[in-house]
């Protein structure tokens, strides 16, 4: 009976180690994540940098400047009679935060919270104690590699400023925060 209990404890030893080893690897990803964001920040780095996130099905380049926080999806209490785009609050670091559906703001399918899934609070700069939730955040992206496409501006969207296309001619949009909250029916959501 001793062999078969040896057996198990290393097989239940595999898998706390490899959860170990991704725990590590993300807190070291975040760390440089963090890292870059604030070098980018202070304007120290000679590249133009913006934060990559997917936003359903799209991707969107966030300024350095008015994204602030990226936290995982905790707990989201709704709030009633308000849009169907209006998640409800989250606290992050003893804030309420309002959390933003963004696809569905914009008329595309809800963004199902996954395992990648995340939540971008607005930057400080901004002042506005909400945050977006995004399929996954795709890292920091040099725009100074990227080729700026004719069709930058949408008239139905004035917070998608400038479009850009990588070297694996995957588009780009840059969102606008701050025309993001200024935007009367992102201020209006009760029904």
């Amino acid at each position: 009976m001793s062999q078969p209990t040896s057996d198990f404890q290393t097989d239940s030893a595999s898998p706390k180690s490899d959860i170990t080893a991704r725990r590590t690897r993300l807190r070291e990803f975040q760390a440089q994540l963090v890292e870059r964001m604030q070098t980018a920040r202070s304007g120290t780095d000679a590249r133009v940098s913006q934060l990559g996130v997917m936003i359903g099905d799209q991707r969107w380049l966030l300024n350095l400047q008015t994204a602030g926080e990226i936290v995982s999806v905790g707990t989201i209490t709704p709030v009633p009679l308000t849009q169907p785009w209006f998640l409800g609050l989250t606290n992050i670091r003893g804030n309420l935060i309002s959390v933003i559906d963004f696809a569905r703001f914009q008329g595309l399918p809800t963004t199902n919270i996954e395992k990648d899934s995340r939540i971008v609070a607005f930057g400080p700069s901004l002042a506005f104690n909400s945050g977006l939730l995004v399929s996954r955040v795709l890292g920091l992206r040099n725009v100074a590699q990227m080729q700026l496409q004719a069709d930058t501006a949408e008239a139905d969207a004035p917070w998608a400023s400038k479009r850009y296309l990588d070297q694996e001619s995957q588009v780009w949009t840059e969102l606008d925060l701050s025309s993001v909250i200024q935007n009367p029916q992102f201020l209006h959501v009760g029904l």
